[in-house]
C-alpha cells in the first residue's frame, strides 16, 4: 500500500466515495473508509440507489413496513433513500464539524425525471432537504438549462447544492454564474452565506469514452494520437475557469460576506478503457480546493498504486487547449459531444430511477400483508 490517499488529501483534494448502500452503513464499512482511507464525503445517484436496493441487502424490514402502510412506490423510494442519506450524514458529521461544513457531506439527487422542469426541481430540492434534515446534505441538481435557474433559487434559500452532469466548459461557467446569483439572493435575504456550500460535478471519463469512440471510427494514426486526452484537458480547463471566476470582483464582494467557493468535483473518475492506467483521473487531476469522488475500485487502486506528485493541473492550460483543438480538427465537434453526454446522462439516471420504481413496486407487492 502507498500513502497516496493521504498525499492526495494533503494536496487539497477531498476524497469522496461515489457509492452508498444500507449494508455499507450498517456493516461499519463507511465508518472504516472515513477512519482509514481519508474518505470525507459520499455521493449518490439514481443508478447507485437502484443497484443498492435491488441487491436487497438490509432493506427487507423497511420495505415490509412500507408495504403494510400501503405507501405509493414514489414515497417508498424517498423514504428508503433519504434514510440511507440521513444515516450516512450522521456517520460523517464529525468530519463536517471538523472542516467547518466543507466536507463530511452526503449528496442526494432530485428525481431525474424533473431535469427539464425548473419549478418541480426547486420544489423537490426543498422537500429533500426537509426530509433528510441534516445540515451536511447536498441536494444534487443537474446542470441542464432548466437546472440553472433552479440552482440559483435553491442556493438563494440557503440550501447547499451539488450541481451534477456538467460536461461542457460553457455550461460550467453558467453553473458558477447560477451559484453566484444564488449567493447574491441569499445575501439580499439576510442569510448567513458561510453556511451555504456547493460543489460542481464535472464529468471526466465519459468525455474520453465518447471522443475515443469517434476517434476509433476514424482509424487514422493522427486520430489515434488524440486518444485519452480530451477528458483530462476538458477538466483542467474547467479548473482554469474556476480560478478565473473565483478571483473576480463579483466574487470578492461575496467573499467579504463569508461566502464559500463552489469547489470543482471530478466525477466519473472510474477508468473505462483498460488501455489507460486505472488511477488516471485521480493522479492527473490534483489541484487545491477540489473534490474527487471515486467508485470503490478507483479508491482502492489509488491507495494501492496511485502516483500523487503534487499539483498536476497548474501549467497545463495551453497544452489542454491544444489537445481539445486537435480533436476538433479531426472533425469531432466538441459542442456535439458534450450535449450528447448531457442528454445521455439525464436519460441514464431517469432509466435507473424507473428501474428502481419497478423493482421496488414488485417488492412492495410481494411483501404486502394479505387482506383480512
Amino acid at each position: 500500500m502507498t500513502d497516496a490517499l493521504k498525499r492526495l488529501s494533503e494536496e487539497g483534494v477531498a476524497i469522496w466515495l461515489d457509492d452508498l448502500s444500507r449494508k455499507r452503513i450498517t456493516s461499519g464499512n463507511l465508518a472504516e473508509l472515513i477512519d482509514q482511507q481519508h474518505v470525507v464525503g459520499v455521493t449518490t445517484n439514481p443508478s447507485i440507489f437502484q443497484k443498492a436496493i435491488s441487491s436487497g441487502d438490509g432493506y427487507e424490514q423497511q420495505l415490509t413496513e412500507l408495504a403494510a402502510r400501503k405507501v405509493t412506490v414514489d414515497e417508498a423510494i424517498r423514504m428508503i433513500t433519504t434514510a440511507d442519506v440521513r444515516d450516512a450524514a450522521d456517520i460523517l458529521r464529525p468530519v463536517f464539524d471538523a472542516t467547518q461544513g466543507q466536507d463530511g457531506r452526503v449528496s442526494i439527487e432530485v428525481d431525474p425525471r424533473l431535469a427539464h422542469n425548473t419549478t418541480a426541481t426547486v420544489a423537490e430540492a426543498k422537500q429533500l432537504a426537509w426530509l433528510v434534515d441534516r445540515p451536511n446534505t447536498l441536494i444534487k441538481i443537474p446542470a441542464t438549462k432548466a437546472g440553472l435557474p433552479a440552482i440559483t433559487e435553491v442556493i438563494g434559500k440557503g440550501i447547499s447544492v451539488n450541481v451534477t452532469l456538467i460536461f461542457s466548459l460553457a455550461r460550467y461557467r453558467e453553473v458558477m454564474d447560477a451559484y453566484l446569483a444564488g449567493l447574491e439572493k441569499a445575501k439580499a435575504a439576510g442569510l448567513d452565506l458561510s453556511k451555504i456550500h456547493s460543489v460542481a460535478s464535472f464529468f471526466v471519463s465519459r468525455v474520453d469514452t465518447e471522443i475515443d469512440k469517434r476517434i476509433d471510427a476514424l482509424g487514422t494514426d493522427e486520430a489515434k494520437a488524440a486518444r485519452g486526452k480530451a477528458g483530462l484537458a476538458n477538466a483542467r480547463l474547467a479548473y482554469e475557469a474556476y480560478e478565473e471566476v473565483f478571483s473576480s470582483d463579483r466574487w470578492a464582494a461575496l467573499d467579504k460576506a463569508q461566502a464559500n467557493k463552489q469547489r470543482p468535483l471530478w466525477a466519473s473518475t472510474g477508468v473505462k478503457d483498460k488501455a489507460y492506467k486505472d488511477t488516471l483521473y485521480v493522479d492527473d487531476l490534483v489541484a487545491p480546493n477540489t473534490v474527487n469522488t471515486m467508485p470503490e475500485a478507483t479508491l482502492e487502486a489509488t491507495e494501492d498504486h496511485g502516483r500523487i506528485t503534487g499539483n498536476t493541473i497548474a501549467g497545463t492550460y495551453e497544452q489542454s487547449r491544444a489537445e481539445l483543438d486537435a480533436v476538433e480538427k479531426l472533425g469531432i465537434a466538441y459542442d456535439d459531444v458534450v450535449q450528447l453526454l448531457e442528454d445521455e446522462g439525464v436519460e441514464k439516471f431517469a432509466t435507473s430511477w424507473n428501474d428502481l420504481l419497478k423493482s421496488t413496486e414488485a417488492e412492495l407487492q410481494r411483501l404486502a400483508p394479505s387482506e383480512g
